[in-house]
C-alpha cells in the first residue's frame, strides 16, 4: 500500500516497524476517540508526500494492547517515530499537520 498509512498489529508490529529500513510514525489510536479521527486525514497526507522515506503504521489500542503498553501509551492519539528500532520522538494529543511536522521534521 504505497503512500498510504498501513495498519500494524502486536503480531506484525515488530516485523514492520521495528525492522524498517525508513523511520516509522506509528499512530497508537482507537476508533471511539475524536482526536483520532482529526489526525487520521494529516496522517495520509504525510504518507502520501514522504512515500518512500517515511512510512506510517496505524495501531489500535484496545485491539493490541501489548505494544501499547511496551511503549507506555497512555493517551490517544499518541504518534512515535521509531527510526533503526528505537524511539526517536512522541507527539500525544492531536495537531496540525504544520506543527506536527515541525514537531517530528528533524526524527524523520
Amino acid at each position: 500500500m504505497a503512500g498510504k498509512p498501513v495498519p500494524v498489529t502486536d503480531a506484525t508490529f515488530d516485523a514492520e516497524v521495528i525492522k524498517s529500513s525508513t523511520p516509522v510514525i506509528v499512530d497508537f489510536w482507537a476508533p471511539w476517540c475524536g482526536p483520532c479521527k482529526m489526525i487520521a486525514p494529516v496522517l495520509e497526507e504525510v504518507a502520501k508526500e514522504k512515500d518512500g522515506s517515511v512510512k506510517v503504521a496505524k495501531l489500535d489500542v484496545d485491539e493490541n494492547p501489548q505494544t501499547a503498553q511496551r511503549f507506555g501509551v497512555m493517551s490517544i492519539p499518541t504518534l512515535i517515530v521509531i527510526k533503526d528500532g528505537r524511539e526517536v520522538n512522541r507527539v500525544v494529543g492531536y495537531m496540525p499537520k504544520p506543527q506536527l511536522l515541525q514537531k517530528i521534521g528533524q526524527s524523520i
